[in-house]
Order: C-alpha cells, then structure tokens, then sequence
C-alpha cells in the first residue's frame, strides 16, 4: 500500500506544505510513528474498549484516562465528501480542485477520519464506497514524514 497513485505526478501533495509534527504534549505520536511504519493506528480505551478519533486524554465512552493506541485495518468506507476548488493553504495553490472524503472505519468501532481521495479529482465520489489507506512517504521533508490517503478499494470492508 506504500505506493501512491493519481493522475498527478510524484507525490498527491504539493512540495512545500509544512511538514505535520506530533502535538507538543505528544498525544498524537503513535499516528505519526505508526504512518512512518505504514500502519494506521488509533485512540482504543484499555478500561470499556471504545475506539476514539482525534486523540485524547481520556476516553469519550467511559472517563478513563487509561487511552492507548491499537492498529487498526486501514480500509473503511466514505462517509461524506468535498470537493474544494479553492486553496486552503499557499502550497495547493496549483492543485484544485481535489477531493476530500470523511472515512468511516468499521473495524474500527466506526470511527471517522478526515483524508484527500486519491485519483482523477473530478472522478464520481459515493458514499458507501469502499476505500483503502495509502501512506504517502515525504521522504526529502525534514523531518521526513508519512500522511495518510484514500484509495477507492478493490477488496471491501467486512462488516
């Protein structure tokens, strides 16, 4: 899956965007390290189980402060998607319109994470669809740094 693919050349994002580091209190470490690794992993609370996205210091469900981070299979479904046609940022200035898609994970405790969907930016999005993490390497960044993209998926998710 380290391999990224879009009617674009090199990477999907432009050179030139800050380089994403961990919060200075570090809570997000393990997704940044665990992206290096090209493995996906999330917020799981050790006391009642729930799954949580953004990271937090405590678990949304039951209180507890004991919150750890667990792998979790990087396929999900889309929830909600845009389309912007406009910069958010002085390094995508060239590269509008993209899309951005709000990816359910079932495996996950249906959790959901923001992402750029990788592909021709005009292709026809759906809800539903099945989709496939990709880790795109900025290897040249310094420091150097992975982010996480979709691709629509070839092999479902079980639900």
């Amino acid at each position: 899956m380290s391999d990224v693919t879009s009617d674009r050349p090199g990477p999907y994002l432009a050179p030139g965007l800050a380089a994403p580091r961990p919060a200075r209190d570090g809570l997000d470490g393990p997704y940044w390290s665990g992206a290096r690794e090209h493995v996906l992993r999330v917020q799981r609370c050790d006391d009642c189980g729930t799954f949580q996205w953004g990271p937090e210091w405590m678990c949304h469900h039951c209180m507890s402060f004991d919150v750890g981070w667990t792998q979790v299979e990087p396929r999900g479904t889309i929830y909600s998607w845009q389309r912007p046609h406009h910069p958010v940022h002085p390094a995508l200035n060239d590269q509008g319109p993209y899309l951005v898609v709000l990816v359910e994970l079932p495996h996950a405790g249906g959790i959901r994470m923001v992402g750029n969907l990788l592909g021709d930016p005009l292709q026809e999005v759906v809800i539903g669809a099945d989709v496939d993490a990709v880790f795109e390497d900025h290897d040249d960044a310094d420091p150097p740094f992975t982010l996480v993209q979709w691709r629509v998926g070839t092999g479902g998710v079980d639900r």
